[in-house]
């Protein structure tokens, strides 16, 4: 079942989840050391798929600067090639339509997922860069 909640909204028990798992793919699936917890969980709308009372897909969408972004989007390794990536980036971008409606939406992708979010109409710009020592790309897609 999928859930969008503030992080107000959230119960200790699904932040404990939502950290757990973006703590699993992020820093160690990923070899990554860096601070996975930041400010905008305070200021995200927080969209997760439950299935069998365990967190499987997530993202987070907040405001930043004059423009709406997502990030921290995963499905637990267990749960790849079911589409549940695909089911959340509908619900990623429908919640920006309601919640940030005609918004210009900028993300930082890594790299290896470019065609993902080109296939929902993001357009790459500039050259990768190293951000958490992972490449990413600047990508945009036009106000929803």
């Amino acid at each position: 079942m999928w859930k969008i909640k503030t992080f107000t909204e959230l119960s200790t028990k699904e932040l404990y989840d939502i950290l757990y798992l973006r703590t699993k793919v992020f820093v160690v699936e990923q070899e990554r050391v860096y601070q996975e917890v930041d400010s905008h969980d305070l200021e995200s709308i927080h969209i997760f798929d439950v299935i069998d009372g365990k967190i499987v897909a997530y993202a987070r969408v907040f405001a930043q600067n004059d423009n709406v972004t997502f990030g921290r989007v995963l499905t637990d390794p267990k749960y790849r090639g079911h589409g549940l990536g695909n089911e959340l980036m509908e619900h990623i971008l429908q919640t920006i339509r309601e919640s940030f409606p005609k918004q210009e939406v900028e993300i930082e992708a890594q790299v290896q997922v470019e065609g993902f979010y080109q296939k929902f109409n993001f357009e790459s710009h500039g050259k990768p860069f190293l951000f958490n020592q992972t490449p990413h790309l600047k990508m945009t897609h036009a106000a929803i």
